[in-house]
């Protein structure tokens, strides 16, 4: 496999990949590098941290047979928003360091898709994990243990959803984002589906609760259908529908191919997918495809803002000592994991980009890796592109990184390769006439500065 390809491979199933192991897997077919990811992701590894605080708080409510008091409520809050910090962080070091690379991006993948937030870390924390359990295995199995969470039934009102009073969010959300997208279904389909989902609900340490009074057992039509149909029941009557798997590996392509759509590949992905809604072997298919090399896929997408971060931490290790500047960072760039902008996530592509956020992403691996400043003024306000323009001297709304830079494992990886190929393995797209020149006059001292020179180029932005 030739090694430009191993190397937008990696750039798209994961962050980018190392000299050493590059040259590993450089004599090696496509075929063996491809299914040596998929056994190295056959299973899942849990990420968690610390919740037993939290816990013991519910648990002594649940002994004293009592809901949660008010002040409990506010206490669970305060020690979640703590943990959500520690969650943050232990999620963003998984990416940069793990062996389960391909689950590892899919699980990134697909938090924007099943999009969810809750202000209950115990609950977030096991949405994260489902998310990482059904990331290559079955759709439909994936989609009913989505609807189950208690994030998601908190999220979208699926615990108000009664017999005596459906709530509609969660079925509306169901089919125009998870499933479907809009013009395949109806308002009556979203009002009989809501029926279905009826009596969903939780107990307090987040285990899924089926209360039976309060589902609807009356008789539903949905997409041409009559029966008494439980949730289950619709998802897959939902799946029966060919656009279903016609809109998920859109999905899919735009986010591991291209940007711009290539229908016929698109329906190829879609044929394999329908027959019965496996993902990995969808993602195999997409992997050992010849259209996924084409050079006009190769550095075409722009890089999110956690594959950017993610991407810096993969080529020179750095550990935060502040847990909240890796927080800092990814609000002013615009991503931050574990809080979406809404029930659709991030638009990606394009809306990455704007004058605020390129002007810290060509600055931000010199200040990561020189110990810089970085402004933590809130996103959007006059005060954050203030500090935009002053990020290497305000000095009052700024804070000084406290990182540890590993660059002997830098200087390790890349002892064997020259400056020359240094740039065509940091960056993935070709280069004009013009950074051909200036990287050409450029002071190179060293690897390290060299590396820090082409990270701050608009070039590092695409992968």
């Amino acid at each position: 496999m030739e090694t430009k390809h191993i190397k937008h491979l990696y750039r798209r199933i994961g962050f980018g990949i190392l000299p050493e192991d590059l040259k590993k897997l450089s004599k090696k077919s496509k075929k063996d590098i491809v299914n040596a990811l998929f056994k190295a992701s056959k299973t899942a590894t849990v990420l968690e941290i610390d919740t037993s605080k939290i816990k013991a708080l519910a648990e002594d409510s649940i002994s004293s047979g009592s809901r949660l008091d008010a002040e409990t409520r506010r206490m669970i809050q305060k020690l979640s928003r703590k943990k959500q910090v520690d969650l943050n962080n232990a999620w963003v070091d998984r990416l940069a360091n793990t062996d389960q690379v391909l689950r590892e991006k899919m699980t990134l993948f697909w938090a924007n898709h099943f999009v969810c937030k809750d202000n209950n870390i115990v609950y977030i924390q096991q949405f994260n994990n489902t998310l990482r359990a059904n990331a290559l295995g079955n759709f439909e199995s994936f989609v009913n243990a989505v609807s189950k969470e208690a994030a998601m039934t908190k999220y979208l009102n699926t615990k108000q959803n009664k017999k005596q009073k459906p709530n509609e969010n969660f079925a509306r959300e169901l089919m125009e984002l998870f499933t479907l997208g809009v013009g395949h279904y109806t308002e009556t389909d979203i009002k009989e589906s809501a029926r279905a989902f009826t009596g969903y609900s939780h107990d307090i340490e987040g285990n899924f609760v089926f209360k039976k009074r309060q589902h609807d057992n009356g008789l539903k039509t949905f997409m041409g259908k009559t029966g008494d149909f439980s949730g289950q029941a619709i998802v897959n009557i939902i799946l029966s529908k060919k656009a279903c798997a016609t809109y998920i590996c859109t999905k899919v392509y735009r986010y591991f191919v291209n940007d711009n759509i290539n229908e016929a590949h698109v329906n190829q992905m879609a044929d394999v997918f329908y027959k019965d809604y496996n993902i990995e072997a969808l993602m195999k298919f997409t992997l050992m495809s010849d259209w996924f090399y084409d050079d006009v896929n190769i550095g075409s997408k722009i890089k999110s803002p956690i594959e950017f971060i993610v991407g810096i931490k993969t080529l020179v290790p750095v550990t935060f000592k502040r847990k909240k500047q890796l927080l800092i960072m990814q609000r002013l760039l615009g991503q931050t994991l574990l809080d979406p902008p809404n029930v659709a996530g991030w638009k990606g592509g394009k809306n990455w980009i704007d004058s605020n956020t390129i002007t810290l992403r060509l600055k931000l691996p010199a200040l990561i890796l020189n110990s810089g400043y970085i402004s933590n003024a809130p996103v959007g306000t006059s005060e954050e592109k203030m500090a935009l323009k002053k990020l290497q001297t305000e000095k009052r709304n700024n804070k000084r990184f406290q990182a540890v830079i590993n660059w002997s494992h830098f200087e390790e990886q890349f002892k064997n390769v020259t400056m020359e190929a240094m740039t065509s393995h940091i960056l993935a797209c070709e280069l004009n006439k013009g950074t051909k020149a200036y990287i050409a006059s450029l002071e190179k001292a060293s690897k390290q500065e060299y590396c820090i020179q082409l990270m701050s180029l608009p070039e590092y932005q695409m992968c």
